[in-house]
């Protein structure tokens, strides 16, 4: 595939991605699920996986009516383990899911003050929450103002001439052009758009374009 536009900055790879129309489809927030403790699960159970797996978990555990933290606590390992089998991993997952649902009670009460008062140190130090899942959790999950960049991300912006050493550089450069221009954001969407509105749509145009499209080093 050929890709004849230049960029110099992420709000020019932004603009280059709405006049796509890529989100036509999709939820205002652009992530796929119904509410924020599905958000919290799929951004996990999606590590190393395709979406359309997770959505195979979530519709197990929403059957099964685990869909809180008290009943990932109290339900059978081994139930659990069977329910989100779709999304590979599931001993390790499954695990991971009960350890944050216990730390989630002890830390924070409740789901409603965990999304109001978590912050990413506290998810950094979880099993098996690194950067992507952290940012993913508050930007979609507890609406915070965090740009979650992924492989899709690095693929595509390296494809215009961009490399970065590491997650926060990248997410750096993706945050920048956009905090830089909110002004011409704002004439571009016609209204007063959030920034975490911004980066839940930037991001979702970065991913609904790379499913589409091939992109390689050397590929014209």
């Amino acid at each position: 595939m050929q890709l004849s536009t230049k960029i110099s900055n992420s709000f020019e790879l932004l603009v280059f991605l709405k006049n796509k129309n890529l989100l036509e489809n999709h939820s205002e927030y652009w992530w796929p699920s119904e509410n924020s403790f599905e958000i919290l699960l799929g951004a996990i159970l999606t590590q190393n996986t395709k979406w359309t797996n997770v959505e195979k978990s979530l519709f197990n555990l929403k059957n099964l009516n685990l869909l809180s933290l008290e009943a990932l606590i109290d339900v059978d390992l081994n139930l659990l383990i069977e329910a989100i089998t779709p999304s590979g991993f599931k001993n390790q997952k499954s695990q991971r899911l009960k350890l944050l649902a216990k730390n989630i009670i002890n830390e924070f009460v409740n789901f409603e003050i965990f999304l109001k008062k978590v912050d990413k140190q506290w998810l950094l130090k979880q099993k098996g929450i690194g950067s992507e899942t952290a940012d993913a959790i508050l930007c979609y999950a507890c609406n915070r103002e965090f740009m979650v960049v992924d492989k899709y991300t690095q693929r595509l912006v390296s494809y215009f001439g961009f490399e970065f050493d590491n997650y926060e550089d990248l997410q750096g450069w993706c945050e920048y052009g956009i905090n830089e221009n909110l002004d011409k954001i704002v004439k571009l969407y016609g209204y007063d758009i959030p920034l975490n509105k911004i980066y839940c749509r930037f991001h979702g145009k970065i991913v609904e374009f790379m499913k589409t499209n091939k992109l390689s080093k050397g590929e014209e």
